[in-house]
């Protein structure tokens, strides 16, 4: 067999333990080479498990892969490297201080008399960085660069390196539309070249665009590894989650005649002259590519400073502290939430009550009993799957770290709840359940701010829509209307109607 016929890598029965739990169960498949290989399944799933090992970071502990024909089982990440394997993981391994030449080098130099010496395929590097962007340069801080451009160099790191396989894991999820599209660019130039991607992302619009082949991983085992050629969405979701998921707008039920918050003129830096209003038990979006000024309308809602005029339940507010927005009644799931929202080595149980500590306090003391019934109380309300209250919330999914940050604001209870990027980096099955949590709080009266970069989520989720540009207000819709897809791009990509 030659070409795409063949399989350049063969996953024969392989399983990964830890103490208590089996998280890969006789994973079994082939990745053709010069194909975009998709793998998919919700959080816990499996992924990052397989990826570890596929990229030498952990040993499976039974079965093998075959490389080109060949064994394959490497002891460390540079020995997968060396033998053809690189990764590009959604957190960057790059140094910002360091040039785009020092970066691609790195770890790789060569010494004489112990001095490192130019490499000696900085020439090639160029001529990969000038082909995919020829506004980078090899000079160039990396600092300096967009995170679609920081995701080049990683490329031209791998190609340098001349790896055979690129494995990709969700290279797009801090991305704006654009950078999108243009890594998007990158990877079909990249399977032309004959380079095999192993392609990770919950985005499954990306999956349909980019991939020929997906396996599909649940609770540690395979589903099946279909050609997606011919497949539907609905059909790939079924496969992910055993059942059909279809999300429409549901208008929110709560009472949505009082405004409980109206800004006017606000502005910083960023923002010009925002106005808007936020009524009871409603579901309010903000929607905008990277750096319309969204992020930064929820930062001045939670204490950042601004010029202009808030008013809460008609009485003017003026924040200076993030501790002003809680006194307020505000409550916010920052976009971050593993450096924002979350103490990642801290239990379930000592996360939630971190933003309202009087709920676990009895006579000036932490209580036990209070900070077990309260953990109790949210893993049940909000279906935190965990293996009990004192397990470390680093341990957790994405999308169940994301229910751990909810929790808190719960537990504040607040009236006005921000949520920035509440379902970036969850799968499609915990992305439903946030989705139904934000619309039961609406239901149960409480007022939602949604900030997101996804516009399904948008139109989906939020009972009315801001459009923003360039820290402007461009328009407001109502959902339930008419909505035209193509129209709200164009709004806001500041094209003049």
């Amino acid at each position: 067999m030659n070409g795409q016929d063949e399989n350049i890598i063969e996953i024969r029965g392989i399983e990964k333990s830890f103490p208590g739990v089996k998280a890969l169960k006789g994973v079994s498949f082939g990745v053709k080479r010069g194909t975009v290989h998709c793998i998919v399944g919700e959080n816990g799933a499996g992924k990052s498990t397989f990826i570890k090992i596929l990229t030498g970071a952990q040993p499976a502990t039974r079965g093998e892969i075959k490389l080109g024909g060949k064994p394959f089982s490497p002891h460390h990440v540079s020995d997968a490297i060396h033998q053809g394997i690189s990764c590009l993981y959604q957190e960057l391994n790059i140094v910002d201080e360091l040039t785009v030449e020092e970066n691609i080098s790195l770890g790789q130099e060569k010494h004489k008399f112990l001095f490192p010496q130019k490499a000696d395929n900085l020439e090639k590097a160029g001529a990969i960085l000038a082909d995919f962007d020829s506004t980078v340069s090899l000079g160039d801080r990396v600092g300096s660069l967009s995170v679609a451009q920081k995701q080049i160099v990683e490329i031209t790191r791998a190609l340098v390196a001349e790896c055979s396989v690129l494995v990709m894991d969700e290279p797009t999820a801090a991305l704006s539309l654009g950078e999108t599209t243009k890594i998007m660019q990158v990877i079909e130039r990249l399977r032309e070249a004959g380079m095999t991607i192993i392609f990770i992302s919950h985005k499954l619009s990306e999956i349909f665009e980019i991939g020929d082949t997906v396996t599909v991983l649940r609770d540690g085992e395979m589903v099946g590894t279909q050609s997606l050629e011919g497949m539907s969405q609905p059909d790939l979701v079924r496969m992910m989650l055993g059942k059909v998921v279809a999300e429409e707008y549901i208008p929110s039920t709560g009472a949505r005649d009082q405004a409980v918050l109206e800004a006017r003129g606000v502005s910083t830096r960023k923002l010009k002259d925002v106005n808007f209003d936020l009524m009871k038990g409603e579901i309010l979006g903000f929607y905008g590519l990277l750096g319309a000024g969204k992020t930064e309308v929820a930062e001045v809602l939670f204490g950042h400073e601004y010029r202009g005029e808030i008013k809460r339940d008609g009485r003017v507010l003026r924040f200076r502290t993030e501790r002003d927005a809680l006194r307020a009644g505000f409550a916010l799931v920052p976009e971050e939430r593993r450096e924002e929202g979350i103490f990642g080595l801290l239990s379930v149980m000592r996360n939630i009550p971190l933003m309202n500590l009087k709920t676990v306090m009895r006579r000036g003391l932490v209580s036990g009993k209070a900070e077990r019934d309260l953990a109790d109380k949210y893993i049940d309300l909000l279906q935190i799957a965990t293996s009990g209250r004192n397990h470390p919330v680093a341990l957790l999914s994405g999308g169940n770290q994301q229910k751990v940050v909810i929790a808190k604001c719960l537990n504040r209870d607040a009236d006005i709840i921000l949520m920035d990027e509440p379902t970036r980096g969850v799968d499609i099955g915990a992305k439903q359940e946030i989705h139904n949590i934000i619309r039961d709080l609406a239901n149960k009266g409480k007022s939602v701010i949604v900030f997101s970069s996804e516009l399904q989520e948008i139109t989906g989720l939020c009972d009315r829509m801001v459009l923003m540009y360039d820290g402007m207000v461009r328009e407001t819709l109502r959902n339930g209307d008419e909505l035209s897809t193509d129209y709200i791009l164009e709004v806001v990509a500041g094209k003049e109607a």
